[in-house]
Parts: C-alpha cells; structure tokens; sequence
C-alpha cells in the first residue's frame, strides 16, 4: 500500500451527530478552509487547514473552494439493471417483465456481466458514489463479475445473488436448494476479500417460495455477520399480491419475519406503504429502511415519509435504485429526496440530505465505523466536490449567505460535473 501522506486542502464537512436529532450547526462541523490527512488507505486527521501538522514530504493537494466529504454510500441498487436505465412507462410488475427480467437474463453470460459491472462503476465514480450495494442477478457470473471489477478498483462494495424460484422467466429462476447452495458458495468465496460484503438477497416475498425464503433464513442464521437485503411495500399492488401469495401472513413484513429474514441487519428497500406494526417491528429490531426517491416517482409507487421515519427512530439510508430510479447521481437522489418531501411539509436541510447519503446509508450498513464520515481512522473514501460547476450552480451559489446556501444549489441542480475529484482508499480515482 501507498504509504505517502497525502493532504487534501479545500473547505471540508463531517458529521459529529445525526442533524434530524441534534441542531445542524452541532451536527454538522464544516471547516471553510480546512485539511484531511490521509495515509495508508485511512483518515489521519481532519481540521482547520492550520491546525494539520503536514509531515515532511507530504503531498498536498489544494482544491481551493471545492468541498471535501465523504464518498457518497448508494445503499440499494440494481447493477445489471445499468444498461436499460430510464425504461419508459410501466408500474412495478409490468416494469419487471417488460424490461428488468430480459436483460438480467443476459448476465448469464460472463463477459456481458463483466462489461456491465464495469459500465457500472465507471458511471457510479463519475458521480462520486465510492460505495455500492447491488443486487446480482440469479446467475453467479453476475456476481463474481460485480466483485472482480469493485476489487481491481480498490472499493468498498456489497452484493448477492438475486434468488428466485417462482413468478420469474425460466431463465432467471432458481430453487431453493440451488439458492442456497450457490449463495452459501459465493458467500465463502467473496465475503471479507479485500473490501468486499456479501448480502443474501431474496429479490422480493412473491419471487420466492416460502421454501425458498426458509432455505435463506437458515443461510442468514448460519452467518449472521451478513447483511441481507430485499424489497418491501413499494406498490399497493405488489402488497396485494403478497396478500395473496402469503394468505397465512399478517402482513408484508411477516413473510419475511415468518422465515428468519428480520433483524438487525436486514436492509429493505423502499418501505413506503408500512402498516404500523411493520414500522413498530422494523424499529424494535433495528432493521434500515433505503429511501429511494427518483424511483419511487419514475415507477409511481409513492412517498417515502423520511422525517416521521427519522423521528420515529428508524435507520434510513438513501439509494438511486438504479435503474428503476432514473439517475445514478446521488445528488439527484437528494434532490429527489427533497422534493418528495417537501410534498409532505417536512423539507429537508441539506445537512440533513447530506447525511442520508453518507452517513445514514453507512449506519444502515453497520458500517459506519468505517465509511460515510471524515475522522481519523476511517477509510478514506472521499469526494471532492465543486460548489459552482455550471454557470446556473455558480451564479446562485455566488449570492449565498451561509455554507448551507452554496451548497444546496449543487444538491438541487448538480450532476457529475460537480464531482471535481474521488479519492478510494486513500488513492485519487478522479481527479
């Protein structure tokens, strides 16, 4: 590993508490020219760029006005999804068949799974996303592909193969035997290489058999140092459908609960339409909800409600659902977020969206001991941002009267334009 100290100068933003609990000018500790030491793949210090002591024969990097944060955390995605992004004019079900199931199909075959995977990265690093977690398809080439090219770049990254048993094309479907056989082995094969997580991933209650959901359950239980992630409640008519395919079950969450996929370290996307006792089951255990909001808007599921959720207690990250969502941006996203929630009358801070994208998504991870923040010894995954990247950004960010006004602009109106630099475990990715 690269042992030269490495010091990065700019205006700088990290988190010493959750600004939906804690007044944002606490939470949120910005520096306007301040420094980040980074060696040996970590975060030595964070400061004033005055108070950093720059060991001789350091390399510094001086990004002037740019903002130096945390690598944005796309905590819910779908890679083999990359190339049919922004498909036109389907609710979920029909969305699935007319589109997502043919092309995850054609990850069957390894090299167009590796050329996805590397299409992917190439426009997540673009966008200053330098953590990933994505469902597979049910081929385990899509998986060995996602890993391979996450480790040749040096990221942080987490998948699994998507299992399912019914309800899905005979060339997508798997069973419960070869779901758990074939999880088991790539779990062994990929999990804690490098910097990568393996996540057991049912797709979704109405792609699985209960069979098949048991068989996962037991999986999870055998290793619960695993995430395990899927869907729930983003359509009225996917829940019906769950209602009838699980007539036993008390509601969406319980077909999951029922066989051993609820805990701790269960991450489900979207949770729109919650009952209150799956919103009173998912705090009690501490399970994360991911808000994603360009795709809960492209595919007219609905609103997320993140403040009431916040103040409820809940983990929630934020996701670009790629490529039911309709950007890889997660300044887009945050956009998104905020909108959305602006439709319910609780607008989001940007500290606040800041946060969802790096540090909520991180805790939803259990891995915010690691990523999502500056502090001296996290990894050093950062993104330099340029507050001014467009003549539209610049001109409103010019007549801010605080930090928050420059930034919001980017939030609002940004895209990869804005990504000035990407460091990876402490490399320059970007720049």
């Amino acid at each position: 590993m690269n042992t030269a100290t490495h010091i990065l100068l700019g205006q700088t933003l990290r988190f010493a508490a959750d600004p939906f609990s804690t007044p944002f000018d606490t939470a949120a500790q910005v520096e306007r020219r301040g420094a980040v030491a980074i060696a040996d793949g970590k975060i030595l210090a964070v400061g004033a760029a005055d108070s950093i002591d720059v060991p001789q024969g350091a390399i510094v990097t001086d990004y002037g006005n740019a903002l130096i944060m945390a690598g944005f955390i796309d905590a819910h995605l779908h890679f083999p999804q990359t190339a049919m992004i922004a498909s036109w004019g389907k609710r979920l079900i029909d969305w699935l068949n007319s589109y997502t199931f043919p092309e995850e199909a054609r990850l069957a075959d390894p090299e167009y799974a590796r050329d996805i995977a590397k299409r992917y990265f190439d426009i997540a690093l673009s966008n200053g996303t330098t953590t990933s977690v994505s469902f597979a398809t049910s081929h385990p080439a899509s998986v060995d592909a996602y890993f391979r090219e996450a480790q040749s770049r040096g990221l942080r990254a987490f998948t699994g193969k998507t299992c399912m048993d019914r309800n899905a094309p005979d060339t997508l479907r798997d069973t419960a035997q070869s779901a758990y056989d074939d999880s088991k082995a790539l779990l062994e094969k990929w999990h804690g290489r490098d910097r990568l997580e393996y996540v057991i991933t049912p797709r979704f209650s109405p792609t699985s058999t209960p069979d098949q959901l048991a068989a996962l359950g037991a999986l999870w239980a055998e290793h619960p140092e695993c995430l395990m992630q899927t869907h729930i409640s983003e359509q009225h008519e996917e829940i019906e459908w769950v209602q009838e395919l699980f007539p036993q079950s008390r509601d969406y969450l319980d077909t999951y609960e029922t066989h051993g996929l609820l805990g701790e370290r269960a991450v489900f996307g979207h949770a729109i339409h919650l009952t209150e006792r799956e919103e009173a089951r998912l705090k009690e255990v501490g399970a994360g909800m991911v808000h994603c909001p360009t795709s809960n808007t492209f595919i007219g599921s609905g609103i997320f409600e993140t403040a009431r959720m916040k103040a409820q207690g809940q983990r929630v990250g934020l996701a670009t659902d790629t490529g039911g969502g309709s950007s890889f941006s997660m300044l887009r996203t945050m956009a998104a977020a905020y909108e959305l929630s602006q439709l319910r009358g609780t607008p989001l801070h940007p500290a606040q969206l800041i946060w969802l994208a790096t540090c909520g998504s991180a805790q939803v991870l259990h891995m915010d001991d690691k990523i999502g923040n500056l502090a001296a010894g996290m990894e050093a995954d950062l993104l330099v941002l340029d507050l001014a990247s467009t003549p539209a950004i610049s001109q409103r960010s010019t007549r801010a009267n605080d930090f928050w006004e420059a930034v919001f602009p980017t939030i609002m109106m940004g895209d990869d334009r804005a990504t000035k630099a990407v460091w990876v475990g402490g490399k320059p990715v970007q720049n």
